[in-house]
């Protein structure tokens, strides 16, 4: 679906939410147990489009419960459980109890399966939020959407369990989650009054363009106009209902500030900063949650968004309670710090908005015949910049061959056209000075007409110096690979 926020616990104070970014702590993390669902939903992010299953295999609840523990002592409050489908996992109730022993909350998103009345009733009785997935009163419509016959019937019937069992109240919330599409656009008023009417939490959000909701983008998506009329209707509503909120992407009534203070931990181990920004960080079982969560440069990126934010996102009034949907900016453009496209306030300035793949030509110093790099690729904890080997370049001999030197070269203009797209859009600069470099080997010559494949990774940072290790490919054979240690400063230069 895309952002899953906290659904009905208490917001954090700035001064929570300051202390978690400034030492590299959590107050919320979500984690899915298990992928395996019963429903086919349309719009589901984790539809691969045919790229096929992940072959790794799912984390043992021991696994698990050592995250859980590592979560807990970063200062996670409340654990939100996504999936596949959680009540499928058969180790769920297992989990539930041993995270309530650790002094967490529980949020557990379903769409009400094996909801049963003896489950209900566990689940209220272990104090655990639950997020219903509801997306329709039409029984067509509901069962087109979770791309299963039967949807509509099993979500009421769980709906009805619930509530029997003392959902919603003090000690059982509830709410029900709900995306914003074509096909429910028009009921939505409706049943925003009927949740409020019950005293459940309408968790309506605008949907993320990945997996289905991008296959079926057409089909599903409503315009950013249309998003904001209802996001306009719905507050009027809830005026009635005495809550006062200013409309704002991508969540109805709620703000998203979760990259302060969340991340993701799948079935497999990887670590992402939400379910939108599929940039994996780390994996918990090569390295340790505190450790991934403070040696990230994207959740620090993201932890600093007033700073990195780019574009009319990064100017905009709202920016200290808003910053749009990372998600869907990371999505549409494979930049995690660019403005939201779906933002209606961004809906004139989509041409202010740079997207990857980009041409290095202006975000670095050099002009040809010594610019050896001609694309930023992916930018993340991984960049890939890309270059071909031209006949005229100044280190070709008349054979063809490339000099080694070139190598060093190559990986010094990849570290400049990542630190030069950073700061496209948000009227900043960067300069910088190749320091040195070591570790230079070369596996395998490079010739005129190849096109390498630069990958960037961080090896360490002192302050204002920074050691970048880079990996030069040609179709997927390592050619070379060494390290090349950067000054980099905003600002003026020394």
């Amino acid at each position: 679906m895309g952002c899953f926020e906290r659904l009905m616990v208490p917001s954090f104070s700035r001064e929570e939410i300051g202390e978690a970014v400034a030492h590299h702590r959590l107050l919320t993390m979500e984690i899915e147990f298990n992928t395996d669902c019963n429903f086919h939903c349309l719009y589901c992010y984790t539809r691969r489009n045919g790229s096929g299953p992940d072959p790794r295999a799912e984390l043992s609840p021991e696994q698990f419960r050592q995250v859980l523990s590592e979560a807990r002592d970063l200062g996670v409050r409340t654990l939100v459980i996504l999936g596949g489908e959680p009540m499928l996992y058969p180790h769920l109730f297992e989990m539930l109890e041993y995270v309530r022993g650790l002094g967490m909350n529980v949020e557990v998103f379903t769409n009400g399966a094996n909801v049963t009345p003896e489950n209900a009733a566990r689940l209220h009785r272990l104090g655990v939020v639950l997020a219903l997935k509801m997306n329709s009163f039409n029984e067509t419509v509901q069962d087109i959407l979770a791309g299963k016959k039967g949807a509509f019937t099993q979500i009421r019937t769980a709906y009805d369990n619930l509530v029997a069992a003392g959902f919603p109240g003090s000690d059982g919330r509830l709410g029900i989650s709900t995306v914003i599409c074509k096909q429910n656009y028009d009921e939505l008023p409706e049943l925003w009054r009927w949740l409020r009417d019950r005293k459940v939490t309408p968790y309506f959000e605008m949907m993320t363009p990945q997996g289905g909701a991008r296959q079926y983008q057409d089909d599903l998506t409503v315009s950013s106009e249309q998003a904001l009329d209802l996001f306009v209707r719905l507050s009027e509503i809830d005026r009635s209902y005495g809550y006062e909120w200013v409309p704002k992407p991508p969540l109805v009534g709620m703000d998203c500030l979760r990259h302060q203070y969340s991340c993701v931990v799948t079935a497999r181990g990887d670590v992402y900063p939400c379910v939108g920004v599929t940039i994996p960080v780390g994996n918990i079982l090569e390295k340790p949650l505190e450790e991934i969560i403070r040696t990230s440069s994207v959740i620090r990126d993201l932890r600093h968004y007033r700073d990195t934010l780019k574009g009319p996102c990064g100017q905009c009034e709202d920016k200290a309670t808003c910053y749009g949907c990372r998600g869907a900016a990371y999505q549409m453009t494979g930049d995690y710090l660019a403005s939201d496209p779906l933002c209606w306030k961004n809906r004139d300035r989509l041409h202010q908005i740079p997207s990857l793949p980009a041409f290095v030509d202006d975000l670095v110093p050099h002009q040809k015949p010594m610019l050896l790099v001609d694309r930023l690729l992916e930018v993340g904890e991984e960049t890939l910049v890309e270059a071909e080997v031209g006949k005229d370049m100044p280190f070709v001999d008349a054979d063809g061959r490339m000099d080694e030197v070139a190598f060093l070269e190559i990986i010094a203009q990849s570290v400049a056209a990542h630190s030069g797209f950073r700061h496209v859009g948000n009227g900043g600069k960067e300069e910088g000075f190749l320091i040195g470099a070591k570790g230079l080997v070369v596996h395998s010559q490079a010739h005129a007409g190849d096109r390498l494949r630069v990958a960037l990774t961080k090896v360490t940072e002192y302050g204002d110096l920074a050691v970048i290790r880079g990996r030069i490919s040609n179709n997927g054979t390592l050619l070379a690979e060494g390290e090349v240690k950067v000054w980099r400063k905003a600002g003026e230069a020394p």
